[in-house]
């Protein structure tokens, strides 16, 4: 790496969590107008908005998007019809899809509304098809009359009219198909750049398809290069595993493929550019596009380009080194600027990883500002040819103002949107102007039709704000510098920074960019050797003040000396005891690394899941001790004049926690901490396969404030559990493990029966079910099962055990899930590019080896494994019925069977008949379907259109019913109750003589 490469690099990771009025400073300087420049600007953005009016005026498009605005509930059930209805196969489904956006919509509010004769009889159209799919009254006669007439009448205009959508925003089917509607009148003296539909590959199959469309349309835009039309392709259509751990393995290929379809576009002279995807690709992408931009193949080829994204707080960094790579390899790089396409999933992501900034701008305002100053910079480059991709009137008309009298770059518009703002520019005072144009079929148009609706659709873009009546000129063209100048650049104050999402109750926990190389790296590095434990686990356990070896006290010494401890812990104030939690939260983010290389080489964790243990485990600290400062203090209770009730919880005295190996780490602690901070002594119990995870922990917590004997580490085996659950003055036991253990130490806590009755929280697996309709996108089905059954080789109480396909698409997306499963890497759990490890011991391997094989003959898919080690192969198993699972095969063993259309109570009932309760999926578009699981379901979690796995504290308060768990929910707001004597004192204030309080009222009267 040169100095200047290695400058560059430094530049991107300074700016990529930079905070935001640090970046815009700079750019607030570049984007600002002068007020002459400012003056000029706002004529020709005036004319502008009037060219726009006047094709809104006549183009259905955008009055359509005027009328069902995206923050309406017309706007929004449109929106998900045109994304689902077209993949339905089955007419059950679609009506059901039909019925569930039509229902509830006020259609009738938008009759006659619009100037628009096309829109206005749309809208009379779904007037009439809300009768139709009407229970009651006339509607539902009339939808009688045309179900006996065997006329599939609403179904069939539905699908005409999402078709007539899929024409409006796609090309063409075909790219012949596409460039010949280029050809039309109204797209006269405008290009296109062409892009192949799909959003990305779930599997190498799909890749090499994708790779084949962009060849065969290179090949076709290439047999007419006088007509100026372009390629554009996304990486991620191109390679399954398009993603940072996987960059070994996919940048090679990513740049082998991109090289072969650059010389084929470069011997046909037609120009190829490479879109734009989320942040967290992006020197991945810069990578590859240099790699191949530097070929000596490709010298003299003009026609290499880029996409760069102006939300993206790297944008300008980025523009500079496309300028650079440009002159180096003389040539000028076409560069697309566009303002982004990815933001709320963004936003959303880096929340969810705990970092300390976004790759991003909050505002609206300061993208614009972005893409301002970039693209002043991007006019005056000797090595970019450039592009501006923009729907907003002021934004062109800045861009205008500053190219002057030059033509020397283009302007750019997706199809369908933009109608109008180029066209006078374009034929009448010579700018140029691509179209991005999408090619493919309807169903191919979902995902792109969503995302492109939602950008331009947004209350903050232009194209919503200009369907706004409301709105004036002067606030349609407000500047964006001077908007980000009122609030100094700061973050937008509905968008709090991640460690500040649970404010002002708790601090999120802190989380470690596993996206970037450099720290995905050095993570990898500091893990790869076990880090020494300062007590050693075989033969002692944490240090106590007489330095004895835990393993010397039996299990009912231990309890004798927390049993002591108890009353001095429990007379602590209740803050006092929540502070101790909050240190041992930090502790546990400064020795973050530590932790994680345990539990990488003791639980065989991969590197995301160490991380989320850890995370996982101090977010419990903080969380519980907010919730013990709230909840746990005195709290007076109503009641009659003289009387005063108060209730206190208080601690029960010595409980026992016995943690799981597969979360050795977060409910080994969650379990104790919660314990603590109402008031209780613990004896703690990890699992015999992670008592190294656990002595790091207590001794945490013995640093962090918690007295020796009030917190003591009993390592062992089931014998050490078994006596801790026996011994009479434990009371109260947390228990997470299997179900068979859970009802063990039910029947040990009422054997005795001079034991007092104690409580047993426990938390058990299940037989998690996934329930999959056709209306289901099968990407995002299949990603979300291949999460919930093999991340952690399923080693998880929650993870995916059952899935449930409808059987119309059954079988392609069995077809796409084989694939999926093909792009794992089963290996070594301290190797980055790790998907799955190995499972926790023999035992586990042997049992679930053995289930494996008495199902070979209904195998739908396994992948190969590692020879040595416990690696179990992740398999999909077919079963005749959903009957025929009725236990947990804890480990990534997945089964699959069908349903048929109309019998989702049916399968509810069947699933809530095997006993477990803990988590069960739906994939569905139907909001009612969704209400019916909810509704029906007896599942402690219910995860919908998403997967299965890795509930937030908190947010997502886990745990289970039935076989899966006796409750509260971990996580939540009444677990800590259940670890206390609840008490209530009655004083009668009277009883010394007269209320007081009553009497000194002023306007008593007798």
């Amino acid at each position: 790496m040169d100095s200047a490469t290695s400058s560059f690099h430094a530049e991107l990771k300074r700016l990529h969590r930079a905070p935001e009025p640090e970046v815009l400073k700079s750019l607030l300087a570049d984007a600002r107008l002068t007020p002459a420049e400012r003056e000029g600007v706002v004529q020709v953005a005036l004319g502008l908005l009037a060219d726009l009016r006047a094709a809104q005026s006549s183009g259905w498009v955008n009055q359509f998007l005027q009328q069902y605005r995206l923050n309406s509930s017309e706007g929004v059930a449109l929106l998900s019809l045109a994304e689902a209805f077209l993949r339905v196969p089955d007419p059950e489904t679609a009506d059901q899809l039909i019925a569930d956006k039509f229902g509830d919509a006020d259609w009738s509010a938008h009759k006659g509304k619009s100037s628009s004769k096309l829109v206005n009889t749309a809208t009379w159209g779904l007037v009439i098809g809300k009768a139709l799919v009407s229970d009651s009254g006339q509607g539902g006669v009339l939808r009688r009359l045309i179900a006996r007439a065997g006329e599939p009448f609403v179904r069939q205009a539905v699908g005409a009219a999402m078709k007539m959508m899929g024409e409006v925003f796609v090309m063409g089917r075909t790219i012949d198909e596409a460039m010949r509607r280029m050809k039309k009148p109204e797209n006269r003296g405008f290009t296109a750049s062409f892009d192949m539909l799909g959003e990305a590959a779930r599997t190498f199959p799909d890749g090499q398809r994708y790779f084949d469309a962009y060849a065969n349309a290179i090949d076709a835009v290439g047999a007419d290069p006088a007509a100026g039309h372009s390629i554009s392709v996304k990486l991620s259509a191109l390679h399954p595993r398009y993603e940072v751990p996987q960059w070994d393995r996919c940048v090679p290929a990513l740049t082998e493929m991109l090289e072969a379809l650059c010389v084929q576009a470069a011997k046909k002279n037609i120009a190829l550019t490479v879109d734009a995807e989320e942040s967290e690709r992006l020197e991945m992408s810069l990578q590859i596009i240099e790699t191949v931009g530097r070929l000596p193949a490709l010298k003299g080829w003009d026609g290499y380009g880029m996409a760069v994204q102006a939300y993206g707080k790297r944008c300008r960094a980025v523009i500079g080194w496309a300028d650079a790579l440009g002159q180096e390899t003389e040539r000028r790089m076409h560069v697309r600027l566009v303002k982004g396409a990815y933001w709320d999933s963004e936003i959303k992501r880096t929340q969810e990883a705990g970092l300390s900034d976004y790759p991003l701008f909050t505002r609206k305002a300061a993208t614009d500002v972005s893409y301002l100053a970039c693209a002043k910079d991007m006019l005056a480059a000797k090595g970019i040819a450039p592009a501006f991709a923009s729907h907003n009137a002021l934004t062109v008309a800045t861009i205008v103002e500053w190219a002057g009298k030059s033509r020397d770059f283009e302007f750019q518009r997706l199809h369908g949107m933009g109608e109008g703002l180029y066209e006078r520019l374009v034929r009448e005072e010579g700018y140029h102007c691509r179209i991005y144009a999408p090619v493919g079929g309807h169903r191919d148009l979902l995902a792109y039709l969503v995302r492109r609706l939602l950008e331009n659709g947004a209350n903050s873009s232009f194209v919503h704000q200009l369907a706004d009546e409301r709105l004036t000129d002067e606030e349609l063209l407000a500047d964006p510098v001077e908007k980000i100048a009122r609030v100094g650049g700061e973050r937008h104050p509905s968008i709090p920074l991640p460690r500040d999402l649970f404010a002002p109750e708790r601090r999120n926990s802190e989380g470690v960019d596993l996206q970037d190389k450099d720290t995905l790296a050095a993570a990898a590095a500091a893990i790869e050797k076990p880090p020494l434990v300062p007590s050693e686990v075989e033969g002692r356990g944490p240090r106590s003040s007489e330095k004895r070896p835990s393993t010397s006290l039996g299990t009912s010494e231990m309890v004798a000396r927390a049993q002591q401890a108890y009353p001095a812990w429990t007379a602590r104030p209740v803050y006092e005891r929540a502070a101790c939690l909050e240190r041992l939260a930090d502790l546990l983010e400064q020795h973050r690394t530590e932790l994680m290389a345990i539990c990488v080489h003791e639980a065989r964790k991969t590197l995301p899941d160490a991380l989320a243990e850890v995370r996982e485990a101090v977010d419990f600290c903080r969380y519980y001790a907010e919730q013990a400062r709230g909840y746990l203090v005195p709290i007076e209770l109503p009641g009659p004049t003289g009387e005063r009730n108060v209730l206190r919880h208080e601690g029960r005295g010595v409980w026992a926690t016995i943690a799981p190996w597969n979360f050795p780490l977060a409910i080994f602690l969650g379990q104790t901490v919660a314990a603590l901070v109402a008031g209780n002594a613990v004896v703690a119990k990890p699992a015999p396969q992670t008592p190294r995870i656990a002595a790091r922990a207590v001794e945490l917590a013995h640093e962090a404030g918690v007295p020796e004997d009030v917190l003591i580490l009993a390592p062992g085996g089931p014998e050490v559990g078994a006596a801790l659950v026996a011994d009479p003055r434990v009371a109260g036991v947390a228990f997470t493990g299997s179900t068979a253990t859970a009802r063990k130490i039910a029947r040990e806590l009422l054997a005795n029966e001079d034991r007092p009755l104690v409580p047993l929280i426990a938390e058990t697996g299940g037989v998690n079910a996934m329930i999959v309709d056709s209306t289901a996108l099968a990407e995002q089905v299949v990603q979300d099962v291949v999460t919930s059954s093999f991340r952690s080789a399923g080693q998880r109480c929650s993870a995916l055990r059952l899935l449930l396909l409808q059987e119309e698409i059954a079988e392609s997306t069995l077809e796409m899930l084989a694939g999926a499963m093909d792009t794992l890497i089963v290996g070594d759990p301290a190797d980055p590019a790790t998907d799955v490890g190995p499972v926790i011991d023999r035992q586990a391997y042997d049992n679930l080896m053995g289930r494996r094989e008495a199902m070979r003959n209904s195998w739908i898919k396994t992948i190969d494994v590692p020879a040595e080690g416990n690696f179990v192969p992740p398999t999909a198993i077919r079963l005749r019925s959903m009957d025929d699972l009725n236990r947990e095969w804890f480990g990534p063993l997945l089964h699959v069977a069908t349903w048929k259309a109309g019998e989702l109570e049916r399968t509810i009932e069947h699933i809530n008949a095997k006993g477990f309760g803990l988590t069960m999926g739906l994939h569905s578009r139907i909001a009612r379907s969704a209400e019916t699981v909810e509704a029906l379901a007896r599942v402690g979690n219910l995860y919908v259109n998403r997967s299965m796995i890795g509930a937030i504290v908190g947010s997502q308060p886990f745990g289970g019913e039935g076989f899966s768990g006796t409750g509260p929910k971990a996580g939540g707001p009444h677990y800590l109750p259940r670890f206390c004597a609840e008490r209530v004192t009655s004083t009668d204030t009277t009883s010394s003589g007269g209320n007081a309080t009553l009497l000194s009222l002023d306007d008593i009267g007798f």
